[in-house]
């Protein structure tokens, strides 16, 4: 059966594509990396519009896993989810960085270079002066990137220096990050023919979060606020009230 995949990636900007077999039935992209928020709405439209379907049309939605800063991604797997429950189709996941991978790979002199034994090196901006990283030694029978190694993230001088004492040898390939959406489908559609599973949605972020909780009391500075105020059932005064308090309530009482 052939599928009408909505694929989504916001791993840089903002790329949806619309694809069904061999067939690309529409392709939107946004490169801005700041909106993803704004332009994903309007941007799966537009796709829809384009390919002349209804929401109700797609059969599978597949998301591009990363890795990516933590906003962008996040963005594309929400919107992808909620695309997907609302209109009943599969939910797939795929790996940002072997789309990237299966476009440089479609160029047959980057194909005959890439092997076990000289990797193709596929890197993409990871902000921070770094690169998220992969290595592939080709493709599979039915098209899927062989990845030689899992997505990392380095500076450039400590990927090359890794490199160097692993002795392992690497092509690169220019690769436009930007319309990635169609890849990323036909790396899920290899993944089908595989067998592979692509339940898996989960964002590669492989840095831990910038936002992280405060530390106690970090706000207030002043011990009184890290003061328990309870009462038990009998009505008592609650702790950490004064002594005086308590009588004279009892006084009263």
């Amino acid at each position: 059966m052939t599928l009408t995949l909505l694929c989504i990636d916001t791993s840089a900007g903002t790329s949806i594509s619309i694809v069904r077999g061999d067939d690309v039935l529409a392709e939107v992209n946004e490169a801005n990396a700041m909106l993803h928020a704004e332009t994903i709405g309007t941007a799966i439209a537009a796709a829809l519009k384009l390919a002349s379907l209804k929401g109700t049309d797609i059969q599978a939605v597949v998301v591009g896993r990363g890795p990516a800063p933590f906003t962008g991604l996040r963005v594309g797997i929400a919107a992808g989810t909620a695309f997907a429950q609302a209109v009943g189709a599969r939910l797939l996941g795929a790996v940002s960085l072997d789309a990237l991978a299966w476009s440089a790979l479609q160029n047959p002199l980057t194909l005959q270079s890439a092997s076990a034994r000289t990797s193709l090196l596929i890197t993409a901006d990871a902000r921070r002066s770094e690169v998220y990283w992969a290595l592939y030694s080709g493709l599979s029978e039915n098209g899927l990137p062989l990845r030689a190694d899992l997505p990392a993230v380095n500076k450039p001088a400590a990927l090359e220096e890794l490199l160097v004492e692993r002795n392992t040898e690497v092509v690169g390939a220019e690769v436009s990050a930007a319309p990635i959406a169609t890849a990323l489908g036909r790396v899920a559609q290899a993944m089908l023919r595989e067998g592979e599973s692509t339940d898996d949605v989960s964002a590669l972020y492989l840095r831990a979060p910038d936002a992280v909780l405060p530390k106690p009391h970090a706000r207030y500075g002043k011990a009184e606020y890290s003061k328990p105020v309870l009462a038990d059932q009998g009505g008592a005064a609650p702790l950490g009230a004064s002594s005086q308090g308590a009588s004279s309530q009892g006084g009263a009482a």
